[in-house]
């Protein structure tokens, strides 16, 4: 993992993980990781790879998911991949066919594939595809795959785990409409049908995460110098998650974020504005 600066060491605390409870926990169970081939999917499938669980591991392009599954390999995990493009109906059906011939399911679904998209509202009044894209990917997808695999979760007493942004818990910010609109999206429903999960003894968590250095921050050039965590830093509280079985992370910081957004609301509606119109 690379090293932090001195403001991100400040900014994310080191998370401390006991290999042989994540190890313990994980024996003889399948994990399925989506958006695997890259950034957090790809650093915790590593992660995840000195376990003793069976991986599955989902993402669009073949080519790099078999390297990612070589790599795996070679540390001694278990992994299969399934390529598959869940933006379309076509392709979730497969992954849902591929998941109903395994004999016991899975035990744990970590979703983690996501669009980002940063792009004024003038700019996309003739791209209402971008709104279709992110909201494919980031809502429709996962409530499809969940409705399917809810009955497996509950008899495997298993745990959903939603990769997401600490962006939803905060007054929006311009220009992430698609974006945010999205990855809400599916917080609220998760949060929504969590209690009703837990009854039935899926366990669910939710990781909140700030800027993170992966390709999905690399078109907006203003994040290159800003703090970001590094996907191997994610992977250990995802790892950590699975065996505390914790139900939410948050950097310790962003409470006075999501405070902030409840007590300044006004006078950020009223300052953003200025300060687009200046620019």
């Amino acid at each position: 993992m690379k090293s932090y600066n001195l403001l991100e060491n400040i900014l994310f605390w080191p998370t401390f993980l006991s290999d042989k409870s994540l190890n313990n926990f994980l024996k003889g169970k399948t994990v399925l990781i989506s958006g695997a081939s890259y950034g957090i999917g790809e650093a915790l499938a590593m992660r995840l790879s000195s376990s003793s669980c069976r991986l599955i591991l989902v993402a669009r392009t073949e080519e790099k998911l078999l390297e990612v599954q070589k790599k795996v390999q070679e540390n001694g995990g278990d992994a299969d991949i399934f390529a598959a493009d869940l933006t379309v109906e076509a392709g979730l059906d497969k992954l849902i066919a591929y998941i109903s011939s395994k004999p016991k399911g899975i035990d744990i679904f970590i979703n983690n594939a996501g669009k980002s998209i940063r792009r004024s509202i003038y700019d996309s009044l003739d791209r209402f595809h971008d709104f279709q894209r992110t909201m494919a990917l980031n809502y429709f997808a996962p409530v499809k795959l969940l409705l399917f695999l809810i009955p497996i979760l509950e008899k495997n007493k298993g745990q959903i785990i939603n990769v997401s942004a600490v962006n939803v818990l905060m007054v929006p910010a311009p220009k992430w409409a698609a974006y945010q609109a999205s990855k809400t999206a599916f917080d609220q429903w998760m949060r929504s049908v969590s209690p009703e999960l837990e009854v039935k003894g899926i366990s669910t968590t939710a990781i909140y995460l700030p800027l993170v250095r992966t390709r999905m921050i690399e078109p907006t050039a203003a994040y290159s110098k800003m703090p970001a965590m590094q996907p191997e830093h994610v992977a250990r509280i995802i790892a950590k998650s699975i065996y505390k079985k914790r139900r939410i992370f948050i950097p310790w910081w962003a409470m006075f974020g999501i405070l902030g957004s409840v007590i300044f609301r006004r006078l950020w509606e009223w300052a953003v504005p200025i300060n687009l119109k200046n620019k």
